[in-house]
Formats: structure tokens, sequence, C-alpha cells
């Protein structure tokens, strides 16, 4: 029986710069409230894919989407107030 050997090299060679940089990391982290938000509304409509809402199901979806409207907020909010704090645009 033969082994069986790569003769090739791989197709994409691993790179150092692969990983998120630090600004990346930020700005995912600043982003986490309307990420879970988000998930929230998934998760709440979820639920209600194989049967008919019910009154809590829906009050549950329209919280949830309230909780992404002022996550959406907060984070628009927050980068005008920091391009408005002085940085050249």
């Amino acid at each position: 029986m033969k082994s069986i050997a790569a003769l090739q090299n791989l197709v994409t060679p691993w790179s150092d710069g692969l990983e998120p940089t630090d600004a990346e990391l930020d700005a995912i982290e600043q982003e986490m409230p309307l990420i879970q938000a988000r998930v929230d509304l998934l998760d709440a409509q979820i639920m209600t894919i194989d049967r008919t809402p019910s009154e809590v199901d829906e009050r549950r979806i329209r919280r949830a989407r309230n909780r992404v409207l002022v996550a959406r907020r907060n984070l628009a909010n927050r980068i005008v107030g920091s391009m408005v704090s002085g940085d050249a645009a």
C-alpha cells in the first residue's frame, strides 16, 4: 500500500494578518449592544415560526424591535458625537 502525500503547497498560506486588529475589535465592542439586540429579536421571531404568535409573543417581538431601535439610536449618537468633538472630516 502506498502512502499519499501532498505534492503542492497550501492553496492559502497562513498569514499573521488574519487576526482582527485592535481597531476592528474596538468597533465590534462598540456595536455589541446592537448585535445582541438583533440576536434577541431573531430569537423572538424564531420562536413563532411554526405557530401563530400569541399576545405574549407579539409583545416579546415588539419589545425586541424597540431594543434594536434604541441600540441603533445610541450607536448613531455615539458615532456622530465622536465626529463632532473636533475631528476633521
